[in-house]
């Protein structure tokens, strides 16, 4: 229990070892003189919060923002002193801000904490006290030999102990770790895969050793007798155990010390570039806050500098007042004014930036084109707090495998004998002619020998459901079962087999392994079982693609008895070897493949998700710059950048790969990239990648960044994250966005601006890591160019329009101080809070599909355009502009003891506050009113009804005698100043007069300077009533 709360608190220390000892089934030694390791439980934890650590974590987060921090500091010191307005004032809506964010970000870390429990939740088998016993997967300890049934995840990483298979192999995939869904093959040592009892393995005496958790593991030893483990015998967690009925591992890292887990990165709050603006607002604003308060002490103390103002006779002082200290008169004085002022600051603009966040995100899901039919996933909002920052990328950092491709390999085309065969209507035909050609179709016994070698040579293995019964294997020989599953552990020999059975009902079964006696090849001829000899696998040098198709060239090599004889026994020899086992096994490969006699060749393509060349295109005209991050090789990375658009055909490509020291290549990128008459494009693989950060980052991102396209291939998940993070900390700063489908893509997921997981086939790592999840590329253009753009300009005139309104609200209170505590109270909540709410959510410049038809348009608000130094200073200097036509306006009117009342009567100060105050509401709604572009209903209503509910309730407040208030100042003076003719007179001059000015700029810019948002507007009508979300 204290073990478990130090980890909630973060205090449980690390790893004293550098190694660790894992006890199969956890048998200890029974010497006195043993202490067990500790290790981390099999949790998983994706969510930010505790139960324990919520609220101070939450505060703590909350009051660095400069605005909560000082509306604090305001509400602690009208609780101190003596000031004009109650604490009510400013701790009501502190606390309601403060509240709203808390409740909004423990929803969104609930969510977090259902997926992780599901997770961790899960039932799985583990072997204890002679018997297999079910479980929680967070219940699994390091040292527990778990059981795998087909199908089913690994808990945690495992060292496979044994399987089903006599010859101690399984087969995985790793698709929701890095998106590939080629087959991979896993060996359990010959001293452990005799076990595949229950029983035997309790009765199993080994232990593990190997390092304490990393990011890349390196086993050092096994077990008795010593043998050397590798990635081959590892199962990680999240991986698919596939084509095998069932494995037994022992547990050697659990939980948050799995790869999977070591690979994400640490939570961070993310902020968008909208509340770093709001926050440098903040303090200028502050600033005219304290000149405003100093200038108004200074003149309260000028003053009083007369006896008859400083203790006039209606109000004496007390003895305690006449011998305070002057300082702490003027201390306790200036906080006075500060408090009176503090609105100029509104609290009210985070709490409709808050709401407006948590409802605008609804839209998200709601959008019907960013619904993926055949999966039924829509669109989901993990976090709103950046909704804005979609509209302000400038760098995409997208993984391949899975999110620009699906990663099912096309049969295309092949090549028989030199003649050029392409697939039309499911059958095989020579280039030039068609399927009716009497020549058409490829001849059996002439091309047998091709189509031998591609459906005999390879490694793909086939899952039949078990059926009750006997039956013979070799009755799927037909192809055409449909209880037949391929995997391979190539994606293009899985694709050429499946073709080829499709095409000439020629079959391999499941068992083609070495020395087994089950591949059958069933042609137009005959049927005959072969025996698989040996496999020589591929490696970086002996298998290479083209760019373009991934071809495979096919070929031949006939042996005598005695020369098999000599090749087999130099592979076994090779094999067996101790040292230098893979330079021999390369000598030997080399001899054997050697003289060989051409057959064919064939291709197959890597296929793309739908509409990805366009949506690249569209974010390319939109000014984004697009960079493929990926873990595969350089060809094979080349090739699907050329076919998806990411590299045009045109383009110069740049190639820094395979560099261990020599910075040579570097400095002659440099001086080719400043060739800007073509474009160019960057491939560079990870080794060479972490040497050019290390000796010359400032020279690489100079290459980088001038660059259209940049490719980074071979690339660990923390190297995509490094290099995301280079990004957004350069000089720029600017705005990154991170895509993918696979836990290897959380950390870049995590270290970028915006995270957003692609909802793949299996596996929810990257989506539950994520901001935001839809199901295919393509919406991201959707996502970016019309929701982000929509998002931006929502917020950036909410911000700014926030400001404006106060600067015209306190501003006549500093040229007349305080007049009224329940209009200053409702003037942010009920008065103008409801229209720029509305606008903030419908708010439209252009209709959607003219932003996604014209993505140059996102140009317009890139680099937080509309929250520019200088927009800023004029929406300022028009606050400040009306404010003072609102008190000088009223002010004018009213002086020099002008009559305004039919009988005679005079306006007195009341009134004239109440002038200026009807004035100002009017005034800052209508304002609002010039800059909405979408009309619906809902901004109508909010817009004519605030006005309404202004006068209908000053009518109500000034019309009755309230018995719970302490005063009736404001008794009758709506009714008094309506009934003027002159008042109402005044009203429509001081509006015209505000606004008129500010409707000639926008006629005069629009037709003078029109942006290229304008021209769309007046090229592009919007059909009435139609409200796009």
């Amino acid at each position: 229990m204290i073990r478990w709360i130090r980890q909630q608190l973060g205090f449980d220390p690390p790893h004293q070892s550098d190694t660790r000892t894992v006890y199969i089934a956890n048998k200890f030694p029974q010497h006195g003189h043993y202490i067990p390791q500790r290790f981390a439980d099999n949790r998983i934890i994706s969510s930010k919060y505790t139960i324990w650590n919520f609220i101070p974590k939450n505060l703590f987060e909350q009051f660095r923002r400069i605005a909560n921090f000082y509306f604090l500091i305001i509400f602690l010191v009208q609780l101190m002193i003596d000031t004009p307005t109650s604490p009510i004032t400013s701790g009501l809506p502190l606390f309601f801000v403060i509240t709203v964010t808390a409740i909004k970000q423990g929803y969104e870390d609930w969510l977090r904490h259902k997926a992780d429990n599901e997770v961790n939740g899960a039932p799985v088998f583990v072997v204890r006290s002679g018997s297999l016993v079910q479980t929680r997967s967070k219940n699994i300890r390091v040292g527990d030999i778990v059981r795998v049934a087909k199908d089913e995840t690994f808990p945690a990483d495992l060292v496979l102990l044994s399987s089903d298979r006599a010859e101690g192999t399984c087969h995985i995939t790793t698709t929701s770790l890095d998106g590939e869904t080629n087959l991979k093959t896993h060996y359990s040592v010959p001293e452990t895969a005799v076990s595949q009892s229950v029983s035997r393995l309790e009765s199993l005496q080994a232990v593990v050793e190997c390092q304490q958790p990393e990011v890349v593991y390196s086993f050092i030893f096994l077990v008795i007798p010593f043998r050397p483990l590798g990635p081959e015998n590892l199962l990680l967690r999240g991986a698919r155990l596939k084509n095998t009925k069932e494995i037994f591992g022992v547990a050697v890292y659990t939980g948050m010390e799995s790869k999977m887990a070591l690979n994400y990165k640490c939570k961070s709050q993310k902020r968008s570039a909208v509340e770093k603006s709001m926050n440098t607002f903040l303090i200028i604003y502050l600033g005219i806050l304290l000149f405003e308060a100093i200038l108004s002490t200074i003149l309260k103390y000028a003053w009083q500098a007369e006896n008859k103002w400083d203790e006039p006779f209606y109000n004496q002082k007390t003895d305690q007042e006449r011998n305070s200290s002057q300082i702490l008169k003027f201390i306790s004085d200036f906080l006075a004014f500060l408090v009176l002022y503090n609105f100029i600051i509104p609290i009210s603009l985070y709490v409709t930036v808050e709401m407006q966040k948590f409802l605008g995100s609804f839209f998200i899901g709601w959008d019907l084109d960013l619904y993926h039919e055949e999966s039924d996933q829509k669109a989901q909002v993990n976090t709103s707090d950046l909704n804005e920052e979609l509209g302000q990328v400038e760098y995409v950092f997208t993984d391949k495998t899975g999110t620009l491709t699906e990663n099912e390999m096309q049969f295309r085309e092949c090549s028989i004998n030199g003649i050029k065969y392409q697939e039309i209507n499911g059958k095989l035909i020579p280039e030039g002619m068609t399927e009716d050609s009497p020549d058409g179709a490829v001849p059996c016994l002439e091309e047998e020998l091709f189509l031998k070698a591609v459906s005999l040579c390879h490694t793909v293995q086939i899952s039949y459901d078990q059926v009750d019964g006997p039956g013979d294997p070799f009755s799927h020989a037909n192809g055409f079962s449909p209880q037949m599953e391929y995997y391979a552990s190539s994606p293009d020999e899985k694709a050429l087999v499946e073709k080829y059975i499709t095409l000439f009902c020629l079959f391999s079964l499941a068992k083609c392994e070495p020395y087994s006696e089950g591949c059958l090849f069933n042609s137009c001829v005959s049927a005959r079982r072969y025996k698989l000899l040996h496999v020589l696998e591929f490696d970086a040098d002996r298998r290479r693609m083209s760019k373009g198709l991934r071809t495979l060239v096919v070929a031949c090599r006939h042996f005598s008895a005695d020369e098999y004889q000599e090749v087999d026994r130099r592979l076994h020899e090779a094999r067996t070897a101790l040292q230098q086992r893979e330079e021999r096994l390369v000598e030997v490969f080399n001899f054997i493949e050697k003289d060989l006699e051409l057959l064919g060749a064939t291709g197959v393509e890597d296929k793309l998700q739908d509409k990805v060349q366009e949506t690249i295109e569209s974010l390319r005209l939109a000014g984004i710059k697009v960079w493929v991050l990926t873990g595969d090789k350089h060809e094979t990375a080349v090739s699907v950048s050329l076919s998806c658009g990411h590299f045009h055909r045109t383009m110069n490509i740049l190639e820094l790969v395979k560099q261990k020291s020599d910075s040579d290549p570097l400095y002659t990128l440099f001086r080719s990239e400043k060739d800007h008459v073509i474009q160019h494009g960057l491939v560079v693989d990870g080794a060479s990648l972490s040497l050019a950060l290390r000796e010359h980052e400032k020279l690489f991102m100079e290459v980088c960044k001038n660059c259209s396209a940049v490719l980074c291939c071979r690339m660990a998940p923390l190297q995509k994250a490094k290099v995301v993070r280079l990004l957004k900390t350069s000089p720029e700063k600017p705005i990154t966005l991170a895509i993918g489908d696979g836990a290897n893509d959380v950390s870049m997921i995590q270290e970028a601006h915006v995270g957003i997981g692609i909802m793949g086939k299996e596996g929810r790592q990257a989506v539950r890591n994520s901001d935001y999840a839809i199901a295919r590329f393509k919406f991201l253009a959707k996502l970016l160019l019309v929701h982000g753009h929509f998002y931006y300009i929502r917020i950036a005139t909410l911000v700014q329009y926030f400001f404006y309104k106060n600067v015209c609200f306190i501003t006549p209170q500093f040229l007349y101080q305080f007049f009224c505590f329940v209009y200053l109270t409702l003037y942010n909540i009920c008065f103008t809070s409801l229209p720029i709410l509305v606008y903030s959510l419908f708010e439209q410049l252009v209709h959607p599909h003219v932003l996604q038809s014209k993505p140059a348009l996102y140009r317009d608000i890139s680099k937080n355009s509309l929250l520019s130094f200088k927009t800023f200073l004029y929406w300022t200097f028009l606050g400040f502009c009306h404010a003072f036509i609102f008190f000088f306006g009223s002010y004018t009117l009213m002086g020099e003891d002008t009559t305004l009342m039919g009988n005679g009567q005079m306006f007195g100060n009341w009134t004239f506050g109440t002038l200026v105050f009807t004035v100002m509401v009017i005034t800052v709604t209508l304002k609002l009113a010039l800059e909405t572009h979408f009309w619906t209903w809902m901004n109508h209503f909010v817009t004519w009804g605030s006005i309404a509910f202004y006068f209908i309730f000053s009518l109500f407040y000034g019309g009755i005698i309230w018995p719970f208030l302490h005063t009736q100042d404001m008794y009758f003076i709506f009714v008094q100043l309506l009934s003027s003719g002159s008042a109402w007179f005044a009203i429509f001059i001081i509006v015209i007069t505000c606004l008129f000015p500010d409707v000639i700029k926008k006629v005069f810019y629009r037709h003078l300077q029109p942006t290229s948002t304008q021209k769309s507007q007046v090229s592009v009508r919007l059909p009435p009533q139609t409200l796009q979300l």
